[in-house]
C-alpha cells in the first residue's frame, strides 16, 4: 500500500463524530505548525527525504504524505503522490502567492491568517491576492440579452442581428 493510500485510509476511516473531530483537530494542529515553520524560513526551504521531513515536522510518513497532498499544487515542483516513498527526496519550496491563494480557496482561515504571512507579504499584497481570488470565484453570465448591442459590432440590437434566428428572441 502506498503512503497516500494509507493516508486516505486514515482520513476516510469510519469513526464516531468524536473520533473524527479528534483526528482532524490533531491533523490541523500539525498542519498549522508545519506551515508556521515553512513560512518562517521563507528563503531557506525544507528539503530532504520524505521520512526525515516527516520526523522534522512531527508526523508519520503517511500523515506527512497527506500534508504534501494539501500543499502539492503550491510547490514549485509537484509530486506524483502515488509514487511517494519514505526515501523520496522532497523540496517544500513553495510559490507563496499560489500557496496563499490556495489557502483562501480551501477556506483555511487558520492558515491564511497566520502571523508568519507578515514576513512574506504586506497586508496590501495579501488583500490584492484575496481580491483576485474573489474575482476568480465570481459567477459571470455569458448570456446576451435580446436588447443588448450585438457583440459582432454591427450596431444593431442582438435580436435583430446575430440573435434573429434564436427562438428565445
Amino acid at each position: 500500500m502506498s503512503l497516500i493510500e494509507e493516508w486516505r485510509g486514515m482520513a476516510g476511516a469510519r469513526m464516531t463524530p468524536k473520533e473524527s473531530r479528534a483526528f482532524w483537530d490533531e491533523y490541523y494542529a500539525l498542519e498549522k505548525e508545519a506551515y508556521k515553520k515553512i513560512l518562517s524560513r521563507r528563503e531557506d526551504f525544507y528539503e530532504g527525504s520524505l521520512s526525515s521531513l516527516a520526523a522534522e515536522f512531527g508526523m508519520s510518513e503517511a500523515v506527512f504524505c497527506g500534508f504534501i497532498d494539501g500543499i502539492n499544487t503550491s510547490l514549485v515542483k509537484e509530486y506524483d503522490l502515488e509514487k511517494l516513498k519514505g526515501t523520496t527526496k522532497i523540496s517544500l519550496k513553495a510559490d507563496f502567492e499560489k500557496l496563499y491563494y490556495n489557502m483562501l480557496d480551501a477556506k483555511a482561515s487558520w492558515l491564511y491568517s497566520l502571523p508568519e504571512w507578515d514576513g512574506i507579504f504586506t497586508k496590501e499584497k495579501r488583500d490584492s491576492i484575496r481580491a483576485g481570488w474573489r474575482r476568480d470565484k465570481q459567477a459571470v453570465s455569458e448570456k446576451i440579452e435580446r436588447n443588448a448591442p450585438c457583440p459582432c459590432g454591427s450596431g444593431k440590437k442582438y435580436k435583430k442581428c446575430c440573435g434573429a434566428n434564436d427562438k428565445a428572441s
